[in-house]
């Protein structure tokens, strides 16, 4: 079973200056993987114009519970779902049989 990603970032469509002058993101936003050229559902980043955010956690950019999500419209549901955190266990309760 494949692995979810871990330590997201975020790129997004637009930015937003914050009142301490920090780049923010703002508009449609994307998980974003350090070290990679597309987002976690697989767009290219600059095909798409999207900015990246090396500073900002996914976490911290979803408008219910996020602190820098104050100018985000829309969150991709594909990387929502493959960045959501597991629930349960990650393995079977009861052992395969030889």
């Amino acid at each position: 079973m494949p692995r979810r990603p871990t330590g997201a970032r975020v790129a997004a469509s637009s930015t937003w200056t914050d009142p301490d002058g920090v780049r923010m993101p703002a508009g449609e936003v994307h998980g974003w993987l350090e070290g990679t050229n597309q987002t976690v559902c697989g767009i290219p980043l600059a095909r798409a114009s999207l900015a990246r955010f090396p500073h900002v956690r996914w976490e911290d950019a979803q408008p219910d519970t996020g602190r820098h999500a104050d100018e985000v419209r829309h969150v991709c549901t594909r990387c929502r779902q493959a960045l959501r955190p597991r629930e349960g266990r990650d393995r079977r309760s009861v052992p395969r049989r030889p």
